[in-house]
């Protein structure tokens, strides 16, 4: 369909990519990876014939449309999300119409003329066009669009410049699945989805009939979705077969493999350097010394490339806090006639990381300025615990930080006592490098004033770290390092997010917020998702945990891996979560080991009887749960080696 030759684009004095070499054929399923600034949008772009190559030639198969999603920007108005849509079908309509007129003039004309035989012929080709191409079902297709991402009935009839950005980009987005194109280009469709509308896309493209091309710093969205990674990286382009967690299999193999070669290619160079200084002014080995020059210059020299940068720092760890953080006593919250949800009732204790999902809109964000104390509560009682130190990092965050100030000079207000070279090491852990840190915030981009804002944060962070979306503008890199370093944070974290991978590796416990409630699960996403789709739910809804419930309850294994424990091997994939499962366990098993010798401790010292009654059955229910967790952790350890 299209065929790239020696392609090459520049962006300013900055090489992206060269020499690069790709056809694209009709059925090809390729997520494109690599650095923020790599030139990864820009390659999309060049497909999408929106920018022209500086080298190299791009080529065209005759028919081929392709249809090209940005990251943000676009805005639509004029007309209702429904008619929007519609637009897409504007041939088909015409065709509606024109067989609704050549319908009307058949039954005016005679039977036996040759006018009449001409209309009817003209009636069939365009009716035999329109069945073809599916148009007595436009609407539907719509309709199943659009709920897909998300929009309610009630907003299809909106109109579309009521919608804020994000929903303006789906709307873009539906107008683009509703087309299939020959090519679709997404660059970062995800970003501004929820998870439910994330899982639609997915189920969407799996059945796509056509060719896409996609960004995204999704680790599972492109797992799922893509048959082939493209890295743009070091001003080259590379192709690894695969989905994103084979990507990163086979690209550990080839850097290893190019180490090896590369310490193969020194030793035979060091011989070669040796014989050569050794006998240069030997006249009897004056041909063997010419050999040896000529073969070293013959040699294609292996060259590692510089390692990615990264995001690399870890949390200065805060004075830990009282055992309970923030508890809920029948919280409802409301703006004005506006019901976001009643009667949450919770208490999250130390060290809990938990994940709050729901769809958009739902009140998740609600909810954490709740716990922030950005909001107050309409009714009900919400208290923090002892030695509670919140720090709230918001989606907007970098709407709260000085336009004015730079950088390096608004860093050193919040940790007075850092040096200058600490205080540019942050920064540059943060990819604002050499000059960059001079910026004043105000020249940043959106993305760039937001990693900002959670760099400042993570200077002096509190105990409860409340965090809204905070992987929003960072690579899939600083993601993974973001993640490493929340799960060695000492303190407790709630957050939002709509990236699985994310979720999946960090909640201990998930918070639903949807239609006017607050559902509680225990465990992680994984465990979350089983529970919704059939599984036991285990923590109680919309009641306030007694101190009997608060232990963290075990982790289930899913049907699917029960079902495997006595088939199949586990696929890489389901090998390596239940590994994860597995690890995950044991920390659970750790940490209620260290509340039952609390516990313990704790009974020693008398109270009142009422008291002395609730720590021993909060006991009795975290040793009962300890002999679960030991159950299930040899039930999995079992699985994971019978499948080795």
């Amino acid at each position: 369909m299209i065929q790239l030759t020696g392609a090459g684009k520049r962006f300013g004095p900055k090489v992206l990519f060269e020499h690069f070499d790709w056809m694209v054929t009709p059925k090809e399923r390729v997520g494109i990876v690599g650095a923020n600034g790599t030139g990864k949008s820009t390659l999309l772009k060049v497909m999408a014939g929106i920018e022209s190559l500086d080298y190299g030639t791009i080529t065209y198969a005759k028919g081929i449309t392709a249809g090209y999603l940005p990251q943000d920007g676009l805005s639509l108005s004029g007309r209702t999300v429904f008619a929007e849509c519609m637009t897409v079908f504007e041939e088909l309509r015409l065709m509606e119409q024109e067989q609704e007129g050549l319908s009307h003039k058949l039954s005016e004309l005679d039977h036996e003329s040759a006018e009449y035989a001409q209309v009817a012929d003209r009636f069939h080709h365009i009716q035999s066009e329109f069945i073809a191409r599916d148009g007595y079902n436009i609407e539907s297709q719509v309709g199943s669009v659009l709920s897909g991402l998300g929009f309610s009935r009630h907003d299809w009839q909106r109109r579309t410049e009521e919608f804020s950005g994000g929903w303006q980009m789906r709307i873009a987005l539906g107008k683009l699945l509703l087309q299939q194109p020959n090519l679709l280009l997404l660059d970062e469709p995800t970003n501004h989805l929820d998870l439910e509308a994330r899982e639609w896309l997915e189920s969407y493209l799996e059945s796509y009939p056509n060719a896409y091309i996609l960004i995204s710093h999704d680790r599972y969205f492109l797992d799922v979705t893509v048959k082939k990674i493209i890295e743009v990286w070091n001003k080259r382009v590379h192709f690894y077969p695969g989905n994103y967690s084979r990507y990163e299999v086979l690209k550990t193999e080839r850097r290893a493999q190019l180490e090896a070669a590369y310490q193969n290619q020194r030793e035979k160079i060091e011989q070669l350097e040796a014989f050569i200084n050794r006998f240069r002014y030997t006249a009897t080995k004056a041909k063997q010394v010419q050999s040896r020059i000529k073969e070293m210059d013959r040699m294609d020299k292996v060259e590692i490339p510089p390692d990615e940068r990264t995001i690399h720092f870890k949390f200065p760890q805060p004075k830990p806090s009282g055992r309970i953080v923030a508890e809920f006593k029948k919280v409802s919250k409301s703006y004005g006639a506006k019901f976001v949800f009643g009667g949450a009732s919770f208490v999250i204790e130390r060290g809990e990381r938990i994940a709050l999902v729901g769809v958009n809109g739902a009140g998740k964000s609600t909810l954490i300025k709740l716990l922030a104390g950005a909001e107050p509560v309409t009714s009900g009682e919400f208290t923090t615990g002892h030695n509670v130190i919140t720090d709230y990092f918001a989606q907007d965050q970098y709407k709260e930080l000085d336009v004015t100030a730079r950088m390096l000079d608004d860093l050193a207000q919040v940790a007075p006592r850092a040096s200058n070279t600490e205080l540019r090491s942050i920064l540059g852990s943060f990819l604002f490098t050499a000059d960059d840190v001079f910026k004043t915030i105000g020249v940043l981009s959106g993305g760039e004033r937001n990693r900002y804002a959670l760099a400042r944060m993570l200077m002096m962070p509190g105990n409860f770290l409340l965090l809204d979306e905070p992987t929003n503008h960072l690579d899939m890199r600083a993601k993974d390092v973001l993640l490493e370093a929340l799960q060695g944070f000492s303190g407790t974290v709630v957050f939002v997010s709509h990236d699985r991978y994310f979720l999946e590796r960090l909640a201990t416990r998930v918070f639903e917020v949807g239609e006017g409630e607050v559902h509680v699960f225990p465990g992680n996403y994984e465990d979350y998702l089983w529970r919704k789709n059939g599984g036991h739910l285990v923590a109680p809804v919309l009641a306030r945990p007694e101190p009997e419930q608060i232990a963290l309850a075990p982790v289930a294994v899913s049907a699917a891996a029960v079902q495997e424990k006595n088939g199949a091997r586990l696929n890489p994939m389901k090998l390596r979560k239940m590994e994860d499962r597995h690890k995950l366990i044991e920390d659970q098993i750790a940490r209620l080991e260290l509340e039952i010798a609390a516990d313990e401790l704790e009974l020693g010292n008398f109270r009142s009887v009422e008291e002395t009654v609730k720590l021993n059955n909060l006991l009795m229910e975290r040793r009962a749960n300890h002999e679960s967790l030991l159950a299930e952790w040899e039930q999995v350890a079992e699985l994971i080696e019978s499948s080795r």
